[in-house]
C-alpha cells in the first residue's frame, strides 16, 4: 500500500487491486519482459491507483504462429497510457527500482 499521497486506497486495504483475471474492459498493454516481473510489479503499485491485471497472454503472430507476451491491463485507460509511455523506461535492464 502506497501512501505517496497520504490517501489511503480501499481497493489496496482489501487485496482488490491485482485481479487474476482481465476483465474484457480493461486497456491492456502487451509487451516482452526484459526484467524482473517484481520491478513492473512495484511500478504499477506506485503508479497507478484503480484495479489492474498482470499476467501471460497468447496471441497469433502476423505470420499465424502463436506467441506469448506478458500484458498489463488497466481499467483506466489513462494509467494504461502512462503506463506504455513509460515501458521502455521500467521494462529496461538499466532501471533500478
Amino acid at each position: 500500500m502506497s501512501l505517496a499521497n497520504r490517501e489511503i486506497n480501499p481497493l489496496e486495504v482489501f487485496g482488490l487491486r491485482r485481479l487474476d483475471h482481465c476483465p474484457p474492459h480493461f486497456s491492456p498493454v502487451m509487451f516482452d519482459l526484459r526484467v524482473n516481473e517484481k520491478a513492473i510489479l512495484d511500478w504499477i503499485y506506485t503508479n497507478s491507483n484503480s484495479r489492474f491485471y498482470f499476467g501471460d497472454m497468447y496471441h497469433q503472430n502476423t505470420d499465424g504462429k502463436i506467441g506469448f507476451s506478458k500484458v498489463a491491463a488497466f481499467e483506466s485507460p489513462g494509467e494504461a497510457s502512462f503506463f506504455a509511455l513509460v515501458l521502455d523506461t521500467v521494462n529496461s535492464e538499466q532501471f533500478e527500482w
